[in-house]
């Protein structure tokens, strides 16, 4: 009997370090199959395992443009549904000529002006053809930014839901509902 416990200890060892973690287990959308450098680091970040399963708010950010105090609106949102499985992301983009060239200053602007704790990926392009891959998606999907600070909410199986302009705000009536929509749906 002991040898029997044993050999099922070490089964359940075994099964337990092989097994694929949650992230794993949900798969994400191919155009999601990414990694991105984060915001003034030499980390990265794994879109796949930062969304598979999950709704997602991808927003199109800029340090020195009109709308750039929704970063604390956005963090407002993000800590209201984060613990329901809300991940945004924020993608500084210089395509409208409004972020800094140094990423120490735009992450000031971002972590310590605005307090934000949601993932900051490095600048990238958003529109036109050399746009990154997962902004060429959503642009294919809905459209394009034509400014800063799009809101492009995805649901917890990568579908593209909704596009949310510049003038929508953070805690938009509709920006909420469809974000409440989105984590209900199973």
């Amino acid at each position: 009997m002991k040898a029997l416990l044993s050999v099922i200890a070490a089964l359940i060892v075994l099964v337990t370090l092989t097994a694929p973690t949650t992230a794993q287990n949900a798969s994400c959308a191919q155009w999601l199959e990414h990694e991105i450098t984060k915001l003034n680091s030499s980390d990265q970040v794994d879109l796949c395992a930062e969304t598979a399963g999950k709704p997602v708010l991808l927003v199109n950010t800029a340090s020195y443009c009109g709308f750039t105090y929704q970063f604390t609106g956005l963090e407002t949102l993000y800590q209201r549904f984060k613990d329901e499985g809300l991940v945004v992301i924020g993608f500084p983009s210089d395509d409208f000529n409004q972020e800094d060239e140094d990423a120490a200053a735009t992450a000031e602007i971002c972590y310590i002006n605005h307090g934000v704790t949601f993932p900051m990926t490095e600048v990238v392009k958003v529109k036109n053809a050399d746009a990154h891959p997962v902004f060429a998606h959503l642009g294919n999907e809905t459209q394009a930014p034509g400014w800063n600070f799009n809101k492009y909410l995805v649901g917890k199986d990568g579908e593209v839901l909704a596009h949310f302009g510049s003038n929508v705000e953070p805690g938009a009536a509709e920006l909420i509902a469809a974000i409440e929509a989105a984590l209900q749906v199973k």
